[in-house]
């Protein structure tokens, strides 16, 4: 199962190069922002704040994502081999890594964990803190933003199924894997595209009417400059 207008970019994550071929679009870790709502059921700050980021984007091809790293997210980073590895031995499967997915099309990418043969399913792979990992072991429930963004990335992609992988080796060698699989039929990707469409619908509007503000600001620069 080929991907379709879809472009996989080679890249290292977090490099210059991937930071570039992010530039404007929605991607699958800021996918749940778009479903943030205020007070009264009004626009969230965080969602009409990503909007005007990827405009800004847009605008002057430079990143508007805070590049900053926790403790607890270097030590994540530093795992995430060791966690493929033990899901590969959980599972007996071949996890293959993307840079970037870029549609070609739409204004929209993702930057997958993994995915097993030509995309026939997808693997996030997430190295959680002991309290989340926890919680899910009790649980085995998906956080909200986890679920948008497991949406995002079957929209763009023919999975038919996605594998949620926690991780954390501190625990007792039973509890240290915790693995949920989510059939593609059972999660609303159509549901999650009208929603990405209408939020990308406003970016291009706001652009739009941006680019337009510049222009008549440039016709009436040149009337006063000529009367001058």
């Amino acid at each position: 199962m080929p991907l379709a207008n879809v472009t996989a970019i080679t890249v290292a994550q977090r490099s210059p190069e991937w930071f570039a071929a992010r530039l404007g679009r929605l991607t699958g870790s800021r996918a749940d922002v778009i479903f943030a709502q205020g007070k009264g059921g009004a626009e969230s700050v965080q969602r009409a704040g990503y909007r005007l980021d990827l405009v800004l984007e847009r605008l002057t091809g430079k990143s508007m994502e805070k590049v900053f790293t926790t403790d607890a997210m270097e030590a994540g980073i530093e795992r995430e081999p060791d966690a493929r590895r033990a899901f590969e031995a959980l599972t007996g499967e071949v996890v293959s890594e993307a840079g970037f997915l870029r549609h070609d099309e739409l204004m929209l990418g993702a930057s997958l964990d993994g995915f097993l043969g030509d995309y026939e399913e997808l693997v996030s792979i997430k190295c959680r803190q002991p309290r989340a990992h926890l919680e899910f072991l009790r649980t085995r429930t998906l956080p909200r933003d986890a679920e948008s963004q497991i949406r995002h990335e079957l929209l763009l992609t023919p999975a038919k199924r996605h594998h949620y992988f926690s991780y954390n080796p501190d625990f007792p060698e039973t509890m240290r894997c915790v693995l949920v699989t989510l059939e593609r039929s059972t999660l609303d990707v159509r549901g999650y595209e009208r929603e990405a469409m209408k939020f990308l619908r406003e970016v291009a509007t706001e652009e739009e009417s941006l680019r337009t503000m510049d222009s008549f600001s440039g016709q009436a620069q040149r009337v006063l400059a000529g009367r001058s």
